[in-house]
């Protein structure tokens, strides 16, 4: 009997071990640096890890991409925030540390981390850098969160700006020079007027660029202001018209 009830102990054993691997695992587990190392899907280790910001997620169902000898294979086992700021794996840039990352980098990584949870299974949190042995946010992951969110604000903005000032289509020929005009999608921003060519310039920043100004209308950001001269932004401090151009020509030639 003795020998029964140890394989029946050791079929129970089985069963729970299975129930823990499928999403019975409590949510909030914490692993070391060394025990995610241990999930790179090599066979007899326990499984296909990758952590991101220090949250860490199953990738198995990703194995042709994450496991041995798959292109991101070397991100498995590991944290290596840096290297989805860039997109490219380097050894160098296979750590977690998000110092001096530009807003692009920053949003780049946002993006990457939305596409785990949305992906695959998140599994828990890897101590270190983002997360004490408690598991509550460092100050590191605060920081970068923060300076995430402003990137995110900035993106915003960056995109509205773009919707009130579309840049210009531009093309140079030796010829001709430079010409610049404007339709209903130039910059990308597809919109129901196609605006007149003028000079923008940005407060602290060289130069102008040729972007599109809406020219009939209230101004941007006051659609109901009926005292408006229906120029559209056509008198925004910040424009200047190109010399030797019709004021409300679509398309202006530089020789």
């Amino acid at each position: 009997g003795a020998m029964w009830r140890g394989a029946a102990a050791g079929l129970l054993c089985l069963a729970a071990a299975c129930l823990l691997r499928h999403g019975f695992e409590p949510r909030a587990r914490l692993l070391s640096a060394a025990e995610l190392r241990r999930y790179r899907g090599a066979p007899g280790e326990p499984g296909l890890y990758l952590a991101l910001l220090g949250r860490v997620f199953d990738v198995e169902r990703g194995r042709k991409h994450y496991g041995p000898g798959g292109a991101y294979s070397r991100l498995a086992g590991r944290d290596a925030t840096r290297a989805f700021a860039s997109g490219d794996f380097p050894p160098a840039g296979l750590v977690d540390n998000v110092s001096g990352l530009s807003p692009p980098e920053l949003l780049s990584i946002h993006s990457w981390l939305n596409f785990y949870r949305d992906n695959y299974e998140p599994v828990g949190k890897l101590v270190g850098r983002f997360y004490d042995e408690n598991g509550a946010p460092t100050e590191a992951l605060r920081e970068v969160e923060a300076a995430i969110e402003e990137a995110l604000k900035f993106q915003a903005e960056t995109e509205q700006k773009k919707q009130q000032f579309p840049p210009c289509n531009s093309e140079w020929s030796s010829t001709k020079g430079t010409r610049f005009w404007c339709s209903r999608q130039s910059g990308g921003a597809h919109r129901d007027w196609a605006g007149v060519p003028r000079k923008l310039y940005r407060p602290g920043s060289q130069g102008s660029r040729c972007v599109c100004v809406r020219s009939t209308g209230p101004p941007w950001g006051q659609p109901d202001s009926s005292q408006h001269s229906d120029r559209g932004d056509l008198d925004n401090p910040h424009l200047e018209q190109y010399e030797g151009c019709h004021p409300l020509a679509e398309q202006c030639v530089l020789t």
